[in-house]
């Protein structure tokens, strides 16, 4: 059992991850006049150099050989260092074009894409609640469609790359660092070649807007695998249902700074539609706790009925659906496989 210090230490690293991950629309705009594809260009580039520092530390290396080996691993790193290129690019540019509650929309719905991806994908079966929650999630982009005159594309886009992105994961199961370092090494030569092409062209900003903005340009890095370390930190040492409550807090952080810095406009029909974006989320959360409660009493129970008859206890058996004991998105129990939890529930904004 962890000592009480140490989930208080987690939960500190946890609230540090989301509340960064939360805030980070106030460091995009700050990279202008830089350019969405620029800014993901250098994201891509000093992510490598400052996760590959981490990793000189660590002296985790190992693992390079093996996924080298195994070329159908190699092709899933592949398809989501793609992915989450279209995910880091999207939210970049709708951040520093004035749409930052649309991006904050997209982290809403993504267990929702996630929960119906399984369905569609994984043929996973879904508990009653999950499905009302999918069903006024629906509603939901439904009611954001008509607001917006057009679909939510910029949450949609988000949303689905950010799913597909967790799905491929999930097949490659590698750890947070590893796993970032191993994407942004694909990435690398086409960002630094792109940011090349822009220095030939004269249209670079990287230096000609004094050393301030080429600092910043090279913090990117930084940006990105702090919060991915803090992350890692807090999956070992708090519970699942923590840090699935947890995950919440960026997109409600991104949420309340489009309303409360950018002054975003909010008319009715938006309220209407992140209502019931709130209320499929309080739904899945209650189902959520509440399977986690159930499964806790069913292993108490075999756990005492093992103790009366002497024989080792079985685990209970999970129920069907897309998490078993903790929330839609979040990662698999840090405890038994920490580096697993920080590679697949890691927020990518």
């Amino acid at each position: 059992m962890k000592s009480q210090n140490e989930q208080r230490t987690g939960l500190l690293y946890g609230i540090g991850a989301y509340g960064m991950w939360g805030l980070v629309p106030l460091f995009w705009p700050l990279l202008k006049p830089s350019g969405a594809g620029e800014i993901l260009a250098h994201r891509m580039v000093w992510s490598l150099a400052v996760v590959a520092v981490a990793l000189l530390a660590l002296k985790q290396w190992g693992w390079i050989r093996d996924l080298v080996r195994s070329p159908g691993k190699l092709a899933l790193v592949t398809v989501a260092a793609a992915v989450i290129t279209v995910n880091w690019g999207v939210y970049i540019w709708a951040v520093n074009t004035g749409r930052v509650v649309e991006a904050s929309l997209g982290y809403f719905i993504n267990p929702l894409v996630t929960i119906a991806m399984g369905v569609l994908l994984l043929g996973e079966r879904l508990r009653p609640a999950q499905w009302a929650a999918v069903g006024t999630g629906f509603a939901a982009v439904l009611v954001l469609a008509v607001g917006y005159g057009q679909p939510p594309w910029v949450s949609l886009t988000l949303a689905f790359s950010f799913a597909t992105y967790g799905l491929v994961k999930k097949k490659v199961n590698l750890g947070g660092l590893e796993s970032l370092a191993a994407e942004t090494a694909i990435q690398f030569l086409p960002a630094l070649g792109f940011l090349l092409w822009l220095g030939a062209d004269g249209s670079a900003s990287f230096g000609a807007h004094g050393t301030g903005h080429a600092a910043l340009l090279a913090a990117t890095g930084v940006v990105t695998a702090v919060p991915l370390i803090c992350f890692g930190a807090a999956a070992i040492r708090v519970p699942l249902s923590t840090l699935g409550l947890l995950q919440y807090l960026a997109p409600v952080f991104q949420f309340l700074l489009g309303i409360l810095y950018f002054h975003e406009a909010m008319p009715a029909e938006r309220w209407a539609g992140f209502a019931l974006v709130w209320l499929a989320l309080s739904c899945l959360t209650w189902d959520a706790l509440r399977n986690a409660r159930r499964n806790r009493a069913e292993a108490l129970r075999l756990a005492v009925e093992a103790a009366a008859s002497g024989a080792a206890p079985l685990p209970p058996a999970p129920h069907a659906g897309v998490v078993t004991g903790g929330l839609p998105g979040a990662p698999a129990d840090p405890a038994a496989d920490p580096a697993r939890a920080a590679g697949e529930a890691r927020p990518t904004a």
